[in-house]
């Protein structure tokens, strides 16, 4: 009987769950779930004979040794930063590993020993990275195999929410980590346009926008990932002239985000330890000029000359103008704005979250300039059953499914990237009703 470990039973691992367990009894595994607790874990088990729920001691590796070394295939649903924990107590009781996050310098240092014992770690199955990858692959390899030389690759992708349920100023919620949503976008951002190296630095990084339409949904904003440069290697574009990855956020978001960039609140490098009564307003306030008559709302148009009382309005909504007092008063800047943000950005039972992502891409042909749009729009459910849940937990579980079944055969340290990969679960993805669009136009 073959048996899968997944460590980590939160938000973001429904579906996953739920589509292996469908595997089961058809396919004589049994599935293992660890949390901190059994009873969380267990609240996702469907009462299914096959299923086993266990606590697992994160900090203890005794604890974890005992419970991954019954499992041929452990998958780690954990905050990225404990995955490489995970990697090497798999490394060491020689188990195969599976995440959705982003291959780490600490995980590429087991490369060459994953390699040695035969195992296949597979990182990057998730959504973005992941279906990214997998969908931008497909069209890369299928255009330079008819001899086509790709000029320009532009790929974003967005967690919103979809229009019916856009029911506040900003049209947002959370719908995944709420920590890398208020930091997105720190650092510098780099990316190559027309063969010039471009980077824009974090205070500049919400004013350096591209619209993004889709014809079923409306327009968005597209602002830079941190470094897009590095995709040129990985998806087997070294000189391509035009290469960018960002991220969609609906058109107006960006504009009123960047009135917390230029003022600190989302600064995260030191912590504040504010007095008890503290308000929000005050909060907000500490971060603008003295003036003994200005009110806030003043102070921040002079500072911000472009902020509208649109924008205003947008952040009056989430009560960083109120005198309420804080609810918490120590922590970063960006750690007490994301607790306001919480409460105000919630998802209720009924709201839909939506998945967007579009691939636009140059290519020259024997006949000319083609461009390909390729466009994902997937839709959740409800509160619980989410498309990000779905696009981020889904292609995990069919990689794993596929893997067990002998249909990959790779080993070793590997992202989604080839058609072994990206083929199949594609496939799979689209009988889930996760498909791309593709408008082809000639330039």
């Amino acid at each position: 009987m073959q048996t899968i470990l997944i460590i980590g039973t939160g938000k973001s691992s429904v579906y996953l769950i739920e589509h292996l367990i469908q595997t089961t009894a058809t396919k004589n595994r049994k599935i293992i779930l660890a949390d901190i607790s059994e009873e969380i874990a267990a609240q996702k088990s469907q009462g299914n004979p096959y299923v086993e729920s266990k606590a697992i001691k994160l900090g203890d590796r005794n604890n974890r040794h005992l419970i991954i070394k019954t499992a041929d295939v452990v998958i780690s649903m954990l905050p990225a930063f404990l995955h490489p924990v995970i990697a090497k107590d798999c490394l060491e009781l020689g188990k195969h590993f599976f995440t959705a996050s982003y291959e780490s310098e600490e995980m590429r240092e087991l490369s060459d020993e994953i390699k040695e014992k035969g195992l296949l770690f597979l990182n990057e199955c998730g959504l973005d990275p992941g279906i990214d990858h997998m969908s931008a692959m497909r069209i890369i390899d299928e255009e330079k195999a008819a001899g086509h030389k790709i000029l320009g690759f532009k790929s974003y992708t967005g967690g919103v929410l979809t229009p019916e349920c856009e029911d506040n100023p900003w049209k947002y919620k959370f719908t995944w980590n709420p920590r890398n949503v208020v930091l997105a976008g720190q650092g510098v951002s780099r990316f190559i346009r027309n063969g010039r190296y471009k980077y824009i630095p974090y205070h500049m990084l919400f004013r350096r926008l591209e619209t993004i339409s889709f014809d079923e949904v409306g327009d968005f904003d597209g602002y830079p990932n941190r470094d897009s440069l590095i995709y040129r290697q990985i998806y087997g574009l070294e000189e391509i002239p035009t290469l960018l990855r960002g991220t969609l956020r609906r058109a107006g978001f960006c504009q009123s985000w960047d009135v917390f960039v230029q003022l600190g609140l989302t600064d995260d490098s030191f912590k504040m330890d504010l007095p008890e009564g503290f308000t929000a307003r005050m909060f907000v306030n500490s971060f603008l000029p003295y003036h003994e008559e200005k009110s806030v709302e003043s102070k921040i148009k002079e500072l911000l000359p472009w902020v509208t009382d649109e924008i205003i309005g947008k952040i009056t909504w989430l009560g960083l103008l109120d005198d309420i007092e804080l609810p918490i008063r120590k922590g970063s800047p960006a750690s007490i704005l994301q607790v306001i943000l919480e409460d105000r950005w919630a998802l209720k039972p009924e709201d839909k979250d939506m998945i967007v992502m579009q691939h636009l891409f140059e290519i020259q042909t024997d006949k000319g300039i083609k461009k390909i749009t390729s466009s994902l729009v997937c839709k959740g459910k409800n509160q619980i059953y989410t498309a990000m849940a779905k696009t981020v937990g889904l292609p995990l579980a069919i990689a794993v499914d596929l893997f067990l079944d002998g249909k990959i055969k790779a080993r070793g340290l590997h992202i989604p990237i080839t058609p072994e990969f990206y083929l199949p679960i594609l496939k799979s993805l689209e009988e889930e009703n996760i498909i791309f669009q593709d408008k082809i136009t000639s330039g």
